[in-house]
C-alpha cells in the first residue's frame, strides 16, 4: 500500500520535548498575553494602600507597558558559573514602558528593565541558586460547566451543574426532587436561580424568553414554599443585596448603592466566575451556546442554559459527565505555570509602580519622573525565587542517574494549587481511566500516600491545544495509499474505533488479521479490521519511559513493574558500567536525550583527547568540547566523562565523543551482567535476602563513587564578622592536621568522621567589654577568658573520603584574583569523594520489582558452581516469583546466559504473544538451544528441564538434588546504602517538649521503641530491659541525670522513684488497667499497718 516504505514511520518524539515546548511557549505568546493584560493605571481619587484592580479609570495619569517590545538579553553568566557560584542562570527581561500626564505631558517612552527571568538550559532545567529544578506538570480540572447526580437524605436524585472557573472557583446549580432550582457558592449558603438572574440584570420576561422550561420557572416562582427565597426577585436592587450578604460578607447587612453593584460584578462576576476561552469553548459545546470567544465571563444567558440543562436531566434526557475523563482535564506545563507567576509579578510591579508615581505626585516631581526611577526589578525577580523555591511544583531535579533526568521532566501530579490534596483524595480520582491509554501510563506511579497522585506520561504523549493531551494512532484508510499518523485527544478519540493491536510491521496499512481487540467509548470490543479507524503506533505506546525499559513487561504483575519502574530512578551509577544483555531498545534514546552523553554539533577531526576536554577541527578551526569530570548530583552521585574517540578519528555530526555516568557506547546503562540462580542457600537469602560472592566486592563490580557537599555559612555577627582560622583552642592537633594556612582542609587531604573541615571562630563578647571580677580570675589563674566559641565544620559521621574541591563563595566579589578576604562574609564548601563497595546491608534489585538486601558476602571458593567451574555471582530466594507473580525475570535471566554465551544482545518487544503463542518461552527455548550446540556445553539446555542446570555446592563438592534456574539477570546497585542508614546511639540530644531522645540519623537520635515493639517486650517477659526502655533511657529526668555518674564511679545503677514516675511508664499503666490489670503502689505505714494507695 505504501509507495516510500519509510513514509508514515513512527519515531518515538524527544523526551524532554514537553519541557522545551512549554518552555518556548511561554517566551513567545505567554509574555506578550500577560504584558498586554498590564492595566492602565489612573492616580486621581485614589487610595493608596489598597488593591491595583480596584482603582477606576480617570484621565489623569497612566503608565503602560508595550508587549510589541519584549525582549531578552543574553545570559550573564553560563551554565556551569551559576552552578559554581550557586548563582541563578537567568536573562535581563527588557520592555518598552509608557508614561503620559493626560493633557499636559506627551506620551514618554523608554525601555526599561522589569527583572531576571530563569531560563531554561539544554537539559530541560533551571538552575537556581546553583541548584538543578525542574517544573513539573499539574492536571487540573478544565473550566466549563458539568453535570452530575447525587442522592438526597431521602434517596431521591439530585441534579446538580458545575460551573468550574479557570482560576478553580466552583459555582453550583442544583434541581431537587420538588423541581426547586437553587445556585450555591459555598456549602453553608445558597440563593434562588431566580434571584442570581435578577443580581446579574435579568428580570422575568427575559427568563422566561430565554429558557425552554418556563411552566417550571413559573411554577417555582409561585410556589408557596418558595415564597420567602423569591421574596427579592422584583427588585434587581434587593436581589443585589441579598447576594451580596450571602456570598460575599456573610452575615453583614447592607443597603443598595452603585460602589455595591459595581463590587459584586468586579470581585464575583469577572474574578470568581472569570471562565478563560478554555472554559468558554466548553461551555460554548456543552450548552450548544454561540457566545463570542472573546467573552470570557459568566453571563445571565450560560445560567438560563445550564438550568434548561439541569431540568432536561430532571426530565431524562441527556447524559451525565464522567469528571475523571481526560477530556474534562488539562494539563498545565511548565510554560502555563511561568506565565501565572508572571502575571503575578506584573500585579506586584504595578502595584509599586503606582505608590511612586503617587509619591511623585504629592511631591510635583511628575514632569521630572525617569522611568528607570519608576519600573523596579524587585517583583519579577523575588517572585521567580519564590516560585522555584516554595512551589509545590517546582522540585529539586532527581539527578541520581542519566535516567531520573529524563523522567523527571514528564512527571505529572493532581496535587498544587488548584488541584487535588492527598487527605481528601478519594480512589476514583487515584484509579486508572480508559481515556488514559496512550496518554498516561497505567503503571508508573508512586508507592505510597501519593499513589494515583503522582505519575509520568506515556512517551508518545504530548500536550496539544488548550492543554489537552493528545496521543498518537496510524489512519486505516481503504481510500487512501498512505498512511498518516495523526494525534488525537481524549475527546475526539471518542468517536473512532482505536485498534489496540500494537503493529511491528514496517507498513502499518497491511491487514494482519481478520477480527482484533479495539476500543471505542471506554469499551473494549472485538471487531473486524474493516471497522477499524486508527490503530497503535508502537508497542510501548501506553507506557512510561521506566516501564518501557522493562524486558518482558506482558509477563510481570503490574504492582511489580511498577516498583521496576521506580527502582530503575534509584540506581547508582557504577564505577565501570555495562550494556544489558537483554534489554528492550529504548536506552540508546533514553541516554542521548538525558544529556549526559558528549554530542558534537560538528562534523570534523579528532585532534587530541585529555581528561578534561576534547580538540576537534572543524574546518580549519579548533573547538573545544569540555568535559564533565567529578561533578555531584542533587542526590551525591557521580558525574563523569569518559571519551570514546580516539586521536586522528573522523566524526560526523550528533556522534557522541564521550560517555556519561551509567551509560555506555550512548546506551543507558545502570547495572551489570551478573550470574545468577535461584535456589536456597542455608536462609541466607529467606524474606527478600541476597547472597552475594566475594568477586563482586573485589573485582570492584559494584563499586561506585559518591560525592558528598559539607558547608559553613561565614556570617557577620553582632560583636563582629566569624574568622576563619587553623588556630582553634582547645582542640586535639589530631582533628585539624589537613587544615590549610586559611584554616580550611587542603586538596586531595583524606578525611575521617569528626575531622575539622573548616575552623572557624565565632566572637561571643568584646575582651574590652569585660566586667572587673572576669579580669581578676583572669589575673589570678593566669588563664585567658575565651572571647570566641568554636564554630567548626566536622566531617559527619559516615562521611570519610578524599576531599577533591574546595569552594569559597563570597557574597562581596573581590577585584584580586587568588584572594579571599576572611572577614569578608561568604559560604565554604568542601566536596568529598567516597568510593563504596557493596557490603552486607545495601540494596540490590532487578528490573522486575525483584528487591533485596545484601544478607552476606560468601568467598568465591564456597558458592555454588556450574557444571563447566563458574561460580555463581547472586543467589536469589525462588519463593520470590511465583507469589508476585514478576515471571518475567526468569525469561531475562534464562535469555541473558544464551547472550553471554552466544556473545549477544537482545531488545525485546513487550506483548509478542499477540504474534505467536508462547512466543516468548519460544524465543528463549530457541537461544539457549543454539547456545548449548555452538558452545559445546549439554547443561546449558536440557530437555527434561530446560533453563535449569544442576548445580555443585562449593564448599564439599556434591550436586544439589534439584536442578536449578541459572542465567544472566541485569541487576542494580539502589542508592538505598547501609553507609547512609546505619546508626547508633549512646547518648545525645532530647526533645525540649517531651524530654525523649531526638529522632532522625541525622540529628543523632535515638531508636523509636513504639506500642507494638513494648508488647513484644511484654510478652518475653524481659522485664529489665523494658524498665530501661521506659525509665531513664526515656523521659526520667531525675534518674538520667544521676546515671552518668553510677557508671563513672561504678555504683549501683539509680532505681526509679515512685512520686516521679515517667510519662512513658504511666501509659504503659494505662493500657494495662485498659486489660484490666491494675498497676499501682501501696505504701505500707509501720505504726498503724496502713496503707497508703498512690496513684501511678
Amino acid at each position: 500500500m505504501l509507495g516510500d516504505r519509510n513514509e508514515g514511520m513512527a519515531t518515538i518524539p524527544g523526551l524532554n520535548r514537553i519541557q522545551f515546548e512549554g518552555f518556548c511557549r511561554f517566551l513567545d505568546q505567554g509574555l506578550r498575553e500577560e504584558l498586554s493584560k498590564f492595566p492602565l493605571f489612573p492616580l486621581s481619587k485614589y487610595p493608596k494602600k489598597k488593591n491595583v484592580l480596584d482603582f477606576v479609570e480617570t484621565e489623569d495619569l497612566d503608565f503602560r507597558l508595550f508587549s510589541e517590545t519584549v525582549h531578552l538579553l543574553e545570559p550573564l553568566i553560563n551554565e556551569r558559573d551559576a552552578i559554581y557560584e550557586s548563582l541563578t542562570y537567568s536573562s535581563e527581561l527588557y520592555v518598552s514602558a509608557g508614561f503620559r500626564w493626560k493633557n499636559k505631558m506627551p506620551m514618554r517612552e523608554q525601555t526599561v528593565c522589569i527583572g531576571n527571568l530563569p531560563l531554561m538550559n539544554s537539559l530541560g532545567t533551571f538552575i537556581v541558586n546553583g541548584i538543578y529544578r525542574v517544573v513539573i506538570n499539574q492536571i487540573v480540572q478544565s473550566p466549563g460547566i458539568y453535570f452530575q447526580s447525587e442522592l438526597d437524605s431521602m434517596g431521591c436524585s439530585v441534579y446538580i451543574a458545575t460551573i468550574i472557573s479557570d482560576w478553580g472557583g466552583r459555582l453550583q446549580l442544583a434541581i431537587d426532587r420538588k423541581a426547586c432550582i437553587w445556585a450555591r457558592v459555598s456549602r453553608q449558603q445558597k440563593i434562588s436561580i431566580l434571584v442570581l438572574s435578577s443580581a446579574m440584570g435579568s428580570n422575568l420576561k427575559e427568563i422566561l424568553e430565554n429558557v425552554c422550561y418556563p411552566e417550571i420557572f413559573l411554577s417555582f416562582l409561585n410556589a408557596k414554599a418558595n415564597k420567602k427565597a423569591n421574596k427579592n426577585f422584583g427588585s434587581k436592587e434587593d436581589a443585589i443585596v441579598e447576594f451580596y450578604e450571602k456570598f460575599i460578607h456573610v452575615g453583614e447587612k447592607v443597603s443598595f448603592s452603585d460602589s455595591l453593584y459595581k463590587a459584586i460584578h468586579q470581585k464575583f462576576f469577572k474574578q470568581k466566575c472569570e471562565l478563560g476561552r478554555v472554559g468558554r469553548q466548553n461551555i460554548n459545546r456543552r450548552l450548544n451556546l454561540d457566545i463570542s470567544q472573546n467573552n470570557t465571563f459568566l453571563l445571565p444567558r450560560d445560567i438560563l442554559a445550564a438550568t434548561d440543562h439541569l431540568i432536561g436531566m430532571k426530565l431524562g434526557m441527556g447524559t451525565l459527565d464522567d469528571m475523571n475523563h481526560l477530556k474534562n482535564k488539562r494539563i498545565r506545563s511548565v510554560g502555563d505555570l511561568l506565565q501565572d507567576q508572571f502575571g503575578l509579578a506584573l500585579i506586584r510591579l504595578a502595584t509599586a509602580v503606582i505608590e511612586t508615581i503617587h509619591t511623585a505626585f504629592d511631591n510635583n516631581e511628575i514632569p521630572t519622573l525617569n522611568l528607570h526611577n519608576l519600573v523596579t526589578s524587585t517583583p519579577l525577580t523575588t517572585t521567580y525565587e519564590s516560585f522555584f523555591g516554595l512551589h509545590p511544583l517546582s522540585h529539586v531535579l532527581d539527578g541520581t542517574n542519566p535516567l531520573t533526568h529524563i523522567v523527571h521532566g514528564r512527571k505529572w501530579s493532581y496535587l498544587g494549587p488548584g488541584g487535588l490534596t492527598v487527605r481528601t483524595a478519594s480512589f476514583q480520582k487515584r484509579d486508572i481511566h480508559p481515556s488514559h491509554y496512550g496518554r498516561i501510563c497505567p503503571i508508573d506511579t508512586s508507592e505510597g500516600i501519593q499513589v494515583g497522585l503522582t505519575g509520568s506520561l506515556a512517551i508518545h504523549a504530548r500536550i496539544g491545544h488548550c492543554g489537552s493531551l493528545e496521543s498518537p494512532f496510524y489512519e486505516i484508510s481503504e481510500k487512501s495509499k498512505r498512511v498518516r499518523m495523526l494525534y488525537l485527544s481524549s475527546r475526539k478519540e471518542e468517536y473512532y474505533m482505536i485498534g489496540t493491536g500494537n503493529s511491528l510491521a514496517l507498513n502499518q496499512g497491511i491487514q494482519e488479521e481478520q477480527i482484533l481487540p479495539a476500543r471505542y467509548r471506554q469499551e473494549f470490543l472485538t471487531i473486524a479490521w474493516e471497522q477499524v479507524h486508527f490503530r497503535s503506533v508502537f508497542p510501548f505506546q501506553y507506557f512510561s519511559i521506566g516501564a518501557s525499559l522493562i524486558p518482558f513487561l506482558e509477563h510481570n504483575d503490574a504492582n511489580r513493574a511498577l516498583m521496576s519502574s521506580n527502582m530503575q530512578r534509584q540506581a547508582v551509577p557504577l564505577s565501570r558500567s555495562e550494556k544489558c544483555i537483554v534489554g528492550t531498545g529504548l536506552e540508546g534514546q533514553v541516554a542521548l536525550d538525558s544529556g549526559i552523553p558528549l554530542i558534537t554539533e560538528h562534523a570534523g577531526k579528532i585532534i587530541s583527547t585529555h581528561t578534561d576536554k576534547i580538540l576537534l577541527s572543524v574546518n580549519g578551526e579548533t573547538l573545544s568540547s569540555p568535559l564533565v569530570l567529578s561533578e555531584r548530583s542533587n542526590r551525591n552521585t557521580w558525574i563523569h566523562q569518559t571519551p570514546l574517540v580516539s586521536r586522528g578519528a573522523c566524526t560526523k555530526k550528533g556522534q557522541i565523543l564521550a560517555d556519561g555516568a551509567a551509560t555506555v557506547g550512548g546506551e543507558l546503562a545502570l547495572g551489570k551482567n551478573v550470574l545468577v540462580a535461584y535456589m536456597p542457600w542455608e536462609g541466607y537469602n529467606f524474606e527478600d535476602a541476597v547472597l552475594i560472592s566475594e568477586r563482586l566486592v573485589y573485582e570492584d563490580i559494584y563499586t561506585s563513587f559518591h560525592i558528598r557537599k559539607c558547608e559553613i555559612e561565614i556570617l557577620m555577627t553582632r560583636k563582629g564578622p566569624e574568622r576563619i582560622t587553623k588556630k582553634i583552642p582547645h582542640i586535639d592537633p589530631h582533628f585539624l592536621r589537613n587544615l590549610n594556612e586559611n584554616g580550611v582542609v587542603s586538596l586531595g587531604s583524606w578525611v575521617e568522621a569528626g575531622d575539622i573541615l573548616v575552623g572557624k571562630l565565632t566572637p561571643v563578647t568584646d575582651k574590652d567589654k569585660l566586667d572587673p571580677e572576669t579580669r581578676l580570675l583572669e589575673v589570678l589563674l593566669d588563664a585567658p577568658i575565651a572571647t570566641t566559641k568554636e564554630t567548626c565544620l566536622k566531617l559527619p559521621i559516615g562521611g570519610r573520603g578524599r576531599v577533591i574541591d574546595v569552594r569559597w563563595i563570597q557574597k562581596e566579589k573581590e577585584k584580586e584574583k587568588g584572594r579571599v578576604s576572611r572577614s569578608n562574609p561568604g559560604m565554604i564548601r568542601v566536596y568529598i569523594s567516597q568510593k563504596r563497595k557493596i557490603k552486607v546491608g545495601d540494596k540490590v534489585a532487578g528490573r522486575h520489582g525483584n528487591k533485596g538486601v545484601v544478607s552476606k558476602i560468601l568467598p568465591i571458593q564456597d558458592m555454588p558452581y556450574l557444571q563447566d567451574g563458574r561460580p555463581l555471582d547472586m543467589v536469589f530466594n525462588p519463593l520470590g516469583v511465583p507469589s508476585r507473580m514478576n515471571v518475567g525475570q526468569i525469561f531475562e535471566c534464562s535469555l541473558g546466559l544464551a547472550g553471554s554465551l552466544l556473545d549477544r544482545h537482545y531488545r525485546v518487544a513487550p506483548f509478542d504473544e499477540r504474534f505467536e503463542e508462547e512466543a516468548s518461552r519460544k524465543l528463549v527455548f530457541s537461544e539457549l538451544y543454539e547456545a548449548s550446540k555452538q558452545t559445546g556445553n549439554p547443561w546449558v539446555f536440557e530437555p527434561e528441564y530446560p533453563g535449569k542446570s544442576i548445580l555443585f555446592d562449593g564448599r564439599t563438592g556434591d550436586p544439589f538434588e534439584q536442578p536449578v534456574i541459572v542465567g544472566q539477570s541485569y541487576i542494580l546497585k539502589l542508592i538505598h546504602q547501609v553507609d547512609d542508614k546505619i546508626h547508633g546511639r549512646s547518648t545525645g540530644p532530647y526533645s525540649l517538649v517531651t524530654q525523649q531522645p531526638v529522632r532522625g540519623r541525622a540529628r543523632g537520635g535515638g531508636q523509636r521503641v513504639g506500642e507494638m515493639e513494648v508488647w513484644a517486650l511484654e510478652g518475653f517477659g524481659v522485664a529489665h530491659i523494658l524498665q530501661e526502655m521506659l525509665t531513664y533511657k526515656s523521659d526520667h529526668l531525675r534518674t538520667r541525670k544521676q546515671l552518668t555518674g553510677a557508671l563513672m564511679l561504678g555504683r549501683a545503677l539509680p532505681k526509679p522513684e515512685p512520686q516521679d514516675t515517667p510519662e512513658s511508664f504511666r501509659l504503659l499503666v494505662r493500657e494495662l488497667r485498659a486489660l484490666a490489670l491494675e498497676l499501682n503502689h501501696f505504701l505500707l505505714s509501720k505504726k498503724n499497718f496502713q496503707m497508703n494507695r498512690t496513684e501511678a
